[in-house]
């Protein structure tokens, strides 16, 4: 029994406040399918962490994945061919439906992002970054443009940041970080050789390590002093990280947000970025 027809068959059995989700699924399909989970708990009056569980206890891993199998027999456009070319999404859908599936597959692993960290472990990571001397941003493959993205943020409220591509360097720069250093390690496996090694010398060298990595264990966990965790869709078909690089710049965001809460000159700087770029625009 799948979608609507399950939750109906189940609706006698569920609790008040379960009840009262699955009575509004039925319902309003049409608001449902427009709506966030924060929007759909204040429709219904839940907390968003109840719509998360309640989609859990239907099978699915959040709420985007739950909405995404409820009216899926509802879609307008069929596919022709059923060939998978990453997550859900065939190669002959629709670009309407590609976009919607494509949505729902970033929204969900956002949302499981978000869900997975604590907040203060992002303000003790943002503690590091404000009182390093030094921060390196090691990443490989997709993981090196968000870690690119990082630097820059920081660079522009005037730390001291190295993001190189190249591995060799990034181990050199790794090799010469010490005690009042900080090392923000990006792997969502957890299992890149190249950057556990970054980790294993920074470790060596006293350097703090915060780590990027996929809420598994992984063997990166042995060097972080704290690990932030990043959420990708778990589909077996996958034709880029295209979701693991979306959470990663989500956890990379949130550090940066952090620590310009931090720190009180950072708004000054940011000015004085915004001001020196809008002079080559003129």
């Amino acid at each position: 029994m799948k979608g609507l027809a399950k939750v109906k068959a189940l609706l006698p059995k569920l609790s008040p406040s379960d009840a009262k989700i699955g009575q509004y699924l039925l319902d309003h399909p049409q608001l449902v399918k427009k709506s966030s989970s924060p929007e759909l708990a204040k429709a219904i009056g839940v907390s968003q962490s109840t719509i998360v569980k309640f989609s859990q206890k239907l099978g699915y891993r959040g709420f985007s994945e739950m909405k995404l199998k409820l009216y899926e027999n509802e879609l307008a456009y069929q596919p022709v061919s059923r060939k998978m070319i990453h997550g859900s999404i065939t190669r002959n859908d629709h670009p309407d439906l590609v976009m919607e599936k494509l949505l729902a597959s970033k929204h969900q692993s956002l949302e499981r992002t978000v869900i997975l960290n604590d907040g203060e472990q992002v303000q003790n990571a943002a503690q590091f970054l404000h009182l390093a001397e030094k921060i390196q941003v090691a990443g490989v493959g997709a993981s090196s443009l968000v870690a690119k993205d990082l630097a820059f943020k920081l660079m522009k409220i005037g730390h001291a940041v190295h993001a190189e591509h190249d591995t060799h360097v990034q181990i050199a720069n790794a090799s010469a970080l010490n005690d009042k250093d900080v090392l923000v390690a990006l792997s969502y496996s957890g299992r890149s050789q190249e950057v556990i090694k970054i980790a294993q010398l920074a470790c060596s060298k006293g350097a703090k390590v915060i780590t990027v990595s996929q809420f598994a264990p992984t063997p990166l966990d042995k060097y972080a002093d704290i690990k932030l965790v990043s959420a990708a869709d778990e589909e077996q078909i996958r034709s880029s990280s295209i979701t693991a690089r979306d959470s990663q710049l989500m956890i990379t965001d949130l550090l940066f947000i952090a620590l310009t809460q931090l720190e009180e000159q950072a708004d000054q700087l940011i000015e004085q970025s915004k001001s020196a770029v809008a002079a080559l625009k003129q």
